[in-house]
């Protein structure tokens, strides 16, 4: 809780300090309008998106995977699903998540919850059925991994955040074509709604690769965390799974990409966009960790 106000209270400054400069260089005389106000309107819409989205994660992931919930195992594989989540979350200090399957054949697997120890674990029909026992429990850590280090929480301040930024910047650049470049005096023209739209979406774009940055840097942290929950070896073979299957189509929804195992592969420019790094360099991490 005190690393998620710190976390508020840095960028609340950041987004303050930004407005007060733009006042004291004097740009709000030459376009009228209100920074303060725009902070607060721009902040509210910003995180309300997020937080939202944060809260539902858990009937979101249900219904957009299909994920059936383990409440009484009826087969022994469910039953040791349960038991070595169980274990995991016990290992780690969080609270035992709700346990699901879902019905698709690509080897994936998703954490997801408001808080760490209120979270969802899911893995799919296809990661079961070829994965050894080992490689399964590699990823099962993993994904607790992400739960203990609050992964879910963070990446919802973060995109807040930068929603936050890329209103605020957007409608002061809009304003400021308008009233300044193109001269209206009568409330907001054309100009301001055409150049608020291309702001948002050039800003929109740079605050994506930010968020999907730290989307890779926390894969790497849930692997570390993995491997010392698993043990390196089985997290380094899981992955090495995951890498000889990526010929296989992700059935896994969009929106949930961020949150599993397997993120798909992208090059070039892409790559920056990727919620995950290259399984390479993720085993390559890993390896050059034990050693």
């Amino acid at each position: 809780m005190m690393r998620i106000l710190l976390f508020l209270a840095t960028n609340l400054a950041v987004l303050i300090i930004a407005s007060i400069t733009l006042k004291v260089l004097g740009v709000d005389r030459f376009t009228g309008q209100n920074y303060g106000s725009l902070l607060i309107y721009c902040a509210v819409f910003g995180f309300s998106g997020s937080l939202v989205s944060l809260f539902i994660s858990k009937w979101m992931a249900k219904m957009s995977t299909g994920t059936e919930i383990i409440s009484q195992p009826r087969t022994r594989h469910e039953q040791w699903l349960l038991q070595t989540v169980e274990q995991l979350s016990r290992d780690a200090g969080i609270k035992m998540p709700e346990v699901g399957i879902f019905p698709a054949y690509e080897a994936n697997a998703f954490a997801t919850g408001w808080n760490k120890n209120d979270a969802l674990v899911a893995v799919s029909q296809g990661l079961l059925e070829r994965f050894s026992p080992d490689e399964v429990r590699a990823v099962l850590a993993h994904e607790i991994g992400h739960v203990a280090n609050g992964d879910m929480v963070t990446l919802s301040l973060i995109q807040g955040v930068v929603n936050t930024f890329v209103m605020f910047f957007a409608r002061i650049f809009g304003n400021f074509v308008d009233k300044v470049v193109l001269k209206n005096e009568e409330g907001n023209g054309i100009g301001y709604f055409v150049a608020t739209i291309f702001a948002e979406l050039v800003l929109g774009i740079l605050a994506s690769i930010i968020v999907m940055w730290f989307s890779r840097l926390r894969e790497y942290k849930a692997d570390a965390a993995g491997a010392d929950l698993a043990g390196t070896a089985a997290m380094i073979a899981a992955l090495q799974r995951l890498r000889a299957e990526q010929g296989l189509p992700v059935q896994m929804p969009s929106s949930m990409t961020a949150f599993g195992i397997n993120g798909g592969l992208k090059n070039g420019l892409a790559g920056l966009l990727m919620s995950h790094p290259p399984l390479e360099d993720r085993i390559a991490a890993l390896q050059q960790r034990g050693r």
